[in-house]
């Protein structure tokens, strides 16, 4: 994803750049090129900050300012500290004129010993209604820096299973999660449609059902399931009774209809029943001339638990969808609910003309790149959501989670993203190219492999 770096990190790379608050420390600060700002032997005076204290001529009870000293050698500069709390600190040096300044950040509690990792729960394929094939799409995301990601296509599960089939010889460390985005047939000629995302589940929802997956592939668990197992498929007419047996027992207001919800809470149950992350997606999508959902629905959704996140940020450019959704879950905390967040693209279409292509992201604060692990951080509220659809970034979410990914965005994403180019560009040739040029995409995917992971034990000192 393309992200406004700080100017530093053309020229210096710094590191670690995150470190455990409270703990002893040494940056290291190395310069690119020969032109060097730091003449080995002299010494040199750090002026360290930290950024949420204020300025200290206002604010002396809480702002941190300390002057520390060291000697450049031919590499460059390092030097020792311990930064008392979390949050992000300024590194300056003074100079001729103005400061030469590098940024580090300071963590603790929850986010000691989990890394960010950038992803898109939900996006199309040409199995629904997207343009490409889910290789290309998988290839495609890679090389624009994302870290995970899952094809969500309509109705369908197999199309995420294949693309994890594709790679799975492949070396590389884009991790392919399965997922659909959940519609079910009518039940007594009424469709209960509030769009849902299932996202890691172990087995397909829409494959309960003998509906359009089933009349495309079959019955077959191994389509219908990440490990082969899943339960038995019913007919529309056995699903028609058990959603109306449901809707009679359900408790809802007078302005939400029993099978609707009868239905959705079912459909949000199995997905968790499956292990999956059951997704609230684009509510204020405009579909027509209304809203998709009702701003009732919306509220029971919120008030009842039914779901485990709630997609914030969509695949659209217009205000009223991730204007209206934003403001939604601030007004929902602040009326006392709280739930997970993530952004996604919603994409049809992931070449970079699509103005909507990339649009949207999750920043995961994470153990590992790991489907559960994954699923588990976003359930504790370990993600925000990104809006890049213009040049300047937003993030959604809680400040703490916000602030660390605001830093992350400026300094470490975009030398992230940098090395995960050229492992998508070999991804696409693994796939696609000539019969050599797919083996000689291997055999360097295979020397790549893995230093995304040293990447972050160089970034990242826990």
């Amino acid at each position: 994803m393309s992200f406004e770096r700080r100017s530093e990190l053309w020229t210096y790379d710094v590191f670690p750049k995150v470190v455990t608050a409270g703990k002893k420390v040494c940056i290291h600060i190395r310069p690119f090129g020969g032109r060097k700002f730091f003449e080995p032997g002299k010494e040199y005076t750090a002026i360290v900050r930290w950024l949420n204290g204020g300025k200290p001529e206002f604010f002396p009870l809480t702002a941190y300012m300390k002057n520390l000293t060291a000697t450049a050698s031919e590499n460059g500069i390092d030097i020792e500290l311990t930064l008392p709390s979390e949050g992000e600190y300024r590194i300056s040096f003074k100079k001729e004129k103005g400061e030469l300044t590098f940024a580090v950040y300071a963590v603790e509690g929850d986010l000691v010993g989990v890394y960010p990792f950038m992803g898109d729960l939900h996006m199309h394929t040409n199995y629904s209604d997207g343009a490409h094939d889910p290789e290309n799409v998988a290839a495609s995301y890679r090389s624009h820096g994302y870290d995970f990601l899952a094809m969500t296509d309509h109705k369908r599960y197999y199309p995420s299973l294949y693309a994890m089939e594709s790679f799975k010889d492949i070396p590389t460390e884009f991790n392919l999660i399965p997922g659909e985005e959940i519609h079910l047939p009518a039940i007594n000629g009424f469709y209960v449609d509030p769009h849902t995302v299932n996202f890691g589940g172990e087995y397909s929802i829409n494959s309960l059902i003998e509906y359009d997956a089933i009349e495309e592939v079959g019955k077959d668990k191994k389509l219908r399931s990440l490990y082969g197992d899943c339960p038995d498929v019913m007919t529309k007419e056995e699903f028609a009774a058990k959603m109306t047996e449901l809707a009679k027992d359900i408790d809802v207001p007078d302005n939400i209809d029993p099978l609707t919800a009868a239905t959705i809470k079912w459909l949000y149950d199995e997905i968790r029943k499956a292990g999956g992350l059951a997704i609230f997606p684009h509510p204020t999508w405009i579909a027509g001339n209304s809203f998709h959902d009702a701003d009732a629905f919306n509220d029971w959704m919120v008030e009842n638990h039914i779901f485990d996140a709630f997609e914030v940020l969509g695949g659209e450019n217009y205000f009223e969808q991730n204007g209206f959704q934003t403001v939604r879950y601030y007004e929902d905390m602040a009326r006392g609910y709280k739930y997970p967040i993530v952004g996604s693209t919603d994409s049809h279409n992931c070449t970079p003309e699509n103005r909507n292509a990339f649009i949207c992201s999750t920043i995961v604060y994470s153990p590992e790149n790991e489907r559960k692990a994954i699923i588990d951080s976003i359930k504790n509220f370990r993600s925000v959501a990104v809006d890049s659809i213009s040049k300047e970034f937003r993030l959604v979410g809680e400040m703490r989670y916000v602030r660390y990914g605001c830093f992350l965005l400026k300094n470490y994403f975009p030398i992230h993203d940098d090395a995960c180019f050229e492992e998508g560009r070999l991804m696409k040739q693994a796939i696609y190219g000539s019969e050599d040029e797919k083996q000689n995409a291997v055999a360097t995917l295979s020397v790549m492999n893995g230093r995304m992971k040293k990447m972050r034990e160089k970034y990242f000192s826990f």
